[in-house]
């Protein structure tokens, strides 16, 4: 495994990656952005699910911000992935970058059953909320540790 991940972090689109001043800083921003487009989008589909606010309407909020929170979480992923790519031997034994994935497995287990039900239950949208703000924080200490 060892060899797969650092030959992962010598292919050429890495190596290019890591010595451009400026395209790792947006793909960074990328990433951020789309995390925060996605947090938004899952705490107001969470939001209209839970009934906190009346005019949230349950299945237009979803239906509405649901294609937007998939089209964020691809970007997420892409951008991730890339940032991974970097540093693959380093994250792939980090502790807050595996928490991190294991979150996002649930939180996506959690996302089928949420878009299984009409309306989603309040259960899952609790869930959801907590799991998306844990999956910040664990992503938040992958610097630290």
């Amino acid at each position: 495994m060892a060899e797969l991940l650092s030959g992962i972090e010598q292919l050429a689109p890495v190596e290019a990656l890591k010595a451009s001043f400026w395209v790792y800083p947006l793909v960074n921003a990328a990433h951020i952005a789309a995390i925060g487009t996605l947090f938004a989008c899952v705490m107001l589909m969470d939001f209209a699910a839970l009934g906190v606010h009346r005019r949230l309407a349950s299945a237009g909020a979803v239906q509405l911000l649901r294609p937007v929170a998939l089209s964020a979480f691809g970007v997420a992923v892409a951008t991730g992935l890339l940032l991974f790519s970097v540093r693959a031997t380093e994250y792939a034994v980090n502790p807050a970058f595996r928490l991190k994935l294991l979150l996002i497995v649930l939180a996506g287990l959690n996302f089928l059953l949420f878009t299984r039900t009409d309306p989603p239950p309040r259960t899952t949208a609790t869930v959801s909320l907590v799991l998306w703000c844990c999956v910040l924080l664990a992503g938040r200490f992958i610097g630290f540790l």
